[in-house]
C-alpha cells in the first residue's frame, strides 16, 4: 500500500518561505511521479507542481513559476516542495499525490494515491 506523508506547512509572512516534504512509502520511488496540489477554502483543487523520480522532469502552474522549487531525496524517498516569496493567496491546504508517470510535460490528470495535507497561511 502506497503512503504519503506530508509536513512542513504553518503560518508565515507574506514573502516568507516554507519548504514542504512528500514522503513516500509502499512503492518503488524510482516509478512514479510525485505531485503537489493545493485548495483553498471555496476553490477548486489547483495542481501546484510535479517531478518524475524516472527522468527529474518537472512542472509548474503559472502561479508559481519562479517562486516554487520541486526537487527529490531518493535517498529519503522524499519530494521538497520550496516554496519562496509566498503570497496570500498561496494559502491553501497542500496535499502531494503519487501515480506512475515516467515524463512530466503538464500537470497530470490522475493520481491513485494522496496524503492527508498540510496547511498552509500565508499572511499580509
Amino acid at each position: 500500500e502506497v503512503q504519503l506523508v506530508e509536513s512542513g506547512g504553518g503560518l508565515v509572512q507574506a514573502g516568507g518561505s516554507l519548504r514542504l516534504s512528500c514522503t513516500a512509502s509502499g512503492l518503488t520511488f524510482a516509478d512514479y511521479a510525485i505531485g503537489w496540489f493545493r485548495q483553498a477554502p471555496g476553490k477548486e483543487r489547483e495542481g501546484v507542481s510535479c517531478i518524475s523520480n524516472a527522468d527529474g522532469s518537472t512542472y509548474y502552474a503559472d502561479s508559481v513559476k519562479g517562486r516554487f522549487t520541486i526537487s527529490t531525496d531518493y535517498a529519503k524517498n522524499t519530494v521538497y516542495l520550496q516554496m519562496n516569496s509566498l503570497k496570500p493567496e498561496d494559502t491553501a491546504v497542500y496535499y502531494c499525490a503519487a501515480d506512475r508517470y515516467i515524463t512530466i510535460t503538464t500537470m497530470p490528470p490522475f493520481f491513485d494515491s494522496w496524503g492527508q495535507g498540510t496547511q498552509v497561511t500565508v499572511s499580509s
